[in-house]
């Protein structure tokens, strides 16, 4: 059920990755591969992956740098120790893909498509996420800090021990999600569309509680006036 407040400890914490990379190797390829398979690869600023196919590609113990990702196709990609930073672009298509022990640190993204994913051990840090799809994905032990997420979609999504910290929810959707040990006290701000009736598992604050109070009496048919 939802419990406003409470103590920290009540709350079981999401595992965040610890990413221990090894020496890298620059990239040095022209685009990627579909079932490519990139070990200890850096790809830096200069690489552009916009509309690049790695469909099946599997990265571990990579960097992705300032790297262009537009319309690049990473249906089920697999990013194992990995660190993607600064990255960029529009429409990137990583459906079915899977990440596991990852840190995403200051994207700036729009139109991602992640329905459909795994996320096991993820950070993501900074930065800001236009129209993010994660319907039908699992996320467990996912942390979402200091980030912007303008109306991200986590319909049919499954969330288990994923922490909203110092971060920004604009216009979520929620829809027929399914919630376990989901902290939002920390959300900096927390601006739900759709779903407020499935916060079953998940844990707000006092202060989140009034905020949602109207979208709460709305769901249950109540009528509140002065």
């Amino acid at each position: 059920m939802v419990r406003s407040g409470g103590r920290k400890s009540g709350v079981a914490a999401a595992r965040r990755p610890e990413v221990r990379l090894p020496p890298l190797v620059e990239f040095e390829g022209g685009g990627l591969e579909p079932d490519g398979d990139y070990d200890g690869v850096r790809f830096g600023g200069s690489v552009d992956l916009a509309d690049a196919s790695g469909r099946g590609a599997r990265f571990m113990d990579c960097v992705l740098e300032g790297c262009a990702l537009d319309r690049a196709e990473l249906v089920r990609a697999r990013f194992i120790d990995s660190v993607l930073t600064g990255v960029r672009g529009v429409g990137t298509d990583l459906a079915e893909a899977s990440l596991r022990d990852v840190e995403v640190v200051d994207a700036r993204l729009g139109g991602v498509q992640l329905h459909g994913a795994v996320l096991e051990r993820v950070l993501v840090r900074g930065g800001k996420i236009d129209y993010l799809n994660l319907r039908e994905a699992r996320l467990t032990d996912v942390v979402f800090e200091g980030c912007v997420l303008a109306e991200p979609d986590f319909g049919g999504a499954r969330l288990t021990r994923v922490e909203f910290r110092d971060c920004v929810l604009k216009r979520a959707d929620f829809s027929a999600v399914r919630m376990e040990a989901v902290d939002l006290r920390g959300a900096a701000e927390l601006d739900i569309a759709r779903g407020v009736e499935r916060l079953a598992g998940a844990v707000i604050s006092p202060v989140q509680l009034m905020e949602l109070a109207p979208a709460f009496a709305a769901q249950i048919g109540v009528r509140v006036e002065a």
